[in-house]
């Protein structure tokens, strides 16, 4: 039996609009890696005295920030689901090319990393991806109940730590900042060559992929992508209307909790303790706000219209995420425009705004004559041999 992707018919258009609502929400986060020099900056709240980047930092931190990434896991854990689900059906081997497709995201996120943009994250999706295909034959439920029990323990055993170490009173002013590493990045990405910026991006990859973040994406990445799995074993996406109820508690919750655990280090301390909660227990609630509140939107038939573009480019994700990067390297390094820690937090947010727009038409102009983005075609025919 033969297995391949989902067809052009058989998408389901809230999944490309959440998709597409994702690249605008990870490209406002990553703009602050392309324009200042991240890996070595201990805290970004801190980083801006002008009150105007303070705000609208502030903003980001609230709505954008650690949110978008979670939401994406989730978008892939539910894609993969709906690949295993289809073979099944079929009869056709899930096992024979679901890990072919992750060894070459692998691949294609490692090139990124190395060759254009240090701050990749699809390496990062293509191993935890790996660990959810070996768990994918365990029941929705089982998926679920793994997911919360990992996700929990680790976050509780951080916390618990955090709480005996008095990090809950410890404001994050407190962290020492390395100079000499935020100068030299200034210096290969603001006013060095391509080959400068090359050896700078090694440095930033030796923070950005440490082991430990390898780790701890089983413990943080992979429970979003089981959560995602389990709701596309359940097809809660694509039986939204028989579930009204349902997406409407989980987007009061989400919306709910996610923005007020955000909001603790900006409403009230700035301590350790309340960033990580900030990070780690609101930027996912508040994702799982935004999928419902997505969801629940595209039940009605002329958003799903008004937001076609949207859903055009969350059909060629991966082909806008890396076009993202090389657009961004090519204005803010010195090889190219050089604009590299000369633009403020809100002429970060109006650029990305005004490269997301053009990405929208760009995707309605490329889908009236071609069915697949160009890397999505690539990976389809590496992966299936068509």
């Amino acid at each position: 039996m033969e297995f391949r992707p989902v067809g052009s018919k058989e998408r389901v258009a809230t999944l490309d609009i959440l998709r597409g609502f994702s690249l605008l929400g990870i490209l406002l986060v990553n703009m602050f890696g392309f324009y200042l020099p991240m890996p070595h900056i201990a805290d970004l709240s801190n980083w801006f005295s002008e009150a105007q980047d303070i705000i609208w930092q502030q903003l980001l931190d609230i709505y954008v920030q650690s949110s978008f990434y979670p939401l994406f896991s989730m978008l892939f854990g539910y894609g993969l689901a709906m690949q295993f689900l289809k073979a099944k059906e079929t009869g056709a081997s899930f096992y024979r090319f679901a890990p072919k497709r992750m060894i070459i995201l692998f691949i294609v996120g490692m090139l990124h990393a190395v060759l254009i943009w240090w701050g990749d994250i699809l390496a990062t999706y293509a191993f935890c991806g790996i660990f959810l295909i070996a768990l994918m034959r365990l029941r929705a439920k089982w998926l679920l109940i793994i997911a919360v029990v990992v996700n929990g323990l680790y976050h509780a055993i951080i916390l618990s730590l955090y709480k005996a170490g008095g990090m809950f009173d410890t404001t994050t002013d407190s962290l020492s900042v390395d100079i000499v590493a935020i100068q030299s990045s200034i210096e290969a990405y603001g006013v060095g060559s391509w080959m400068d910026a090359f050896s700078q991006r090694l440095v930033d990859l030796s923070i950005q992929l440490s082991p430990f973040m390898w780790i701890s994406s089983l413990f943080t990445i992979l429970p979003y992508m089981l959560i995602g799995a389990a709701l596309g074993k359940w097809r809660l996406i694509e039986g939204a209307k028989d579930k009204l109820v349902t997406w409407l508690v989980l987007a009061v919750l989400g919306i709910g909790i996610g923005i007020y655990m955000k909001s603790l280090p900006i409403a009230g301390a700035q301590t350790f303790g309340n960033e990580y909660l900030q990070v780690y227990i609101g930027g996912p609630m508040l994702a799982l706000g935004y999928i419902a509140v997505v969801t629940l939107l595209t039940q009605l038939p002329f958003i799903v219209k008004v937001l076609s573009p949207v859903a055009k480019a969350g059909r060629m994700s991966m082909t806008l995420y890396i076009m993202q990067s090389i657009v961004c390297t090519v204005l803010f390094y010195n090889w190219g425009f050089g604009l590299f820690g000369k633009v403020d937090v809100q002429m970060g947010v109006f650029i990305a705004l005004a490269i997301y727009v053009c990405q929208l038409v760009m995707a309605e102009l490329y889908f009236s004559k071609f069915k697949q983005g160009p890397l999505e075609a690539a990976m389809k025919r590496l992966t299936y041999g068509k």
